[in-house]
């Protein structure tokens, strides 16, 4: 039988594996984002085993879309853990002297990327080993907001409900009741363990203060609601001044987009009326051509008017141009001298 084994193990068909054996049972850890994993790999060797230790951590990704990677590794009496960018800094070994046959790692603030199946391999010539830790990472309940969705009035429908920000499922629900009697109303047991209650028909009897809790297998959050169901308002009163407040909004509009037409109308005709008079009022003539119109045209009166009565004219027409009207002194017109014939007698009569 052992010439037997011997052979076996010569060609090969029975591995050295058995020579080293990792202790640590393969198990699945579940752990919440932000805290740290611890996974365990112990070891034990034979006496067979003499080769150079060799230690190595691997992740095969949950997305299945990644080839198994290394994450950390021991050889030669080094430790070399800069092979994976999403856990460089986050990974190391738990113990100082790796040749005692402690392998296990630790990962530090753990992230949702970080959930995936870490294999860790130990070799030790003849003999190699290796196990599976499947690394699940959870969310907590946190940022849980209780709030009432309806109206808090007698006799009215509304629901209490329960909403975390974030968490990983499943969640589970409790409500209870925090004052008076603590007390939690009969129609509404049913629904203790569930994120919304329905309260039909509301009473008094509801108010007070109420917790809900929310919990998961890594961790729980807890809000408060105050609860307040108060007699009806008047619905008609607040209906008819809301339709009261939105006609007198409505008309003050309309005075406001009145007056502004009507201010823009009279300023467009005060436009167009000052635009009218300057194009239809000629420019008024100077005082000097008036004044010089109104010599020429005393001179030709003066030019068909006989000596004898040329100057009484003469003083009256001048004296009704006003001096100030002239740029200078005006001076008096020269007139031709006139023609007289003599007198002559024929046939005893006198003929001028």
């Amino acid at each position: 039988m052992a010439l037997l084994l011997r052979f076996l193990l010569l060609c090969g068909i029975v591995g050295f594996t058995r020579s080293l054996s990792i202790t640590t049972p393969e198990q699945m850890i579940e752990k919440a984002k932000g805290e740290t994993a611890y996974l365990p790999c112990k070891f034990t060797l034979s006496p067979e085993d003499q080769g150079p230790l060799d230690i190595e951590w691997l992740i095969s990704p949950a997305d299945n879309q990644k080839v198994d990677q290394v994450i950390i590794l021991y050889s030669g009496d080094k430790i070399y853990d800069d092979y994976y960018p999403d856990l460089k800094g986050r990974v190391h070994f738990t113990s100082n002297d790796l040749k005692s046959g402690d392998a296990s790692i630790n990962v530090t603030n753990l992230q949702l990327s970080d959930i995936g199946t870490y294999q860790c391999k130990v070799k030790k010539a003849p003999g190699v080993a290796n196990k599976k830790i499947q690394l699940v990472v959870l969310v907590k309940p946190s940022g849980t907001r209780c709030y009432v969705d309806g109206s808090e009035e007698i006799g009215s429908d509304f629901k209490l409900k329960c909403e975390p920000k974030e968490g990983s499922l499943p969640l589970q629900y409790e409500w209870q009741k925090l004052s008076d009697s603590q007390k939690m109303p009969t129609s509404w047991l049913a629904e203790m363990t569930l994120s919304v209650i329905s309260v039909k028909n509301a009473s008094s009897e509801y108010s007070g203060t109420y917790s809900c809790t929310v919990r998961n297998r890594v961790g729980s959050d807890q809000c408060l609601l105050r609860l307040n169901v108060v007699p009806p308002s008047n619905k008609a009163g607040l209906i008819a001044g809301a339709i009261i407040g939105t006609l007198l909004a409505l008309v003050l509009i309309g005075l406001i987009i009145f007056c502004c037409h009507k201010k823009r109308r009279e300023e467009k005709y005060e436009k167009e009326v000052h635009h009218d008079i300057r194009e239809d009022v000629p420019p008024p003539k100077s005082r000097t051509s008036t004044a010089r119109s109104y010599i020429g045209s005393n001179h030709s009166s003066l030019g068909s008017m006989s000596p004898s009565n040329m100057e009484g004219y003469s003083k009256t027409q001048y004296n009704q141009v006003p001096s100030e009207d002239f740029e200078r002194t005006p001076q008096s017109p020269t007139l031709p001298p006139a023609k007289f014939k003599h007198p002559y007698k024929t046939d005893g009569i006198t003929v001028v």
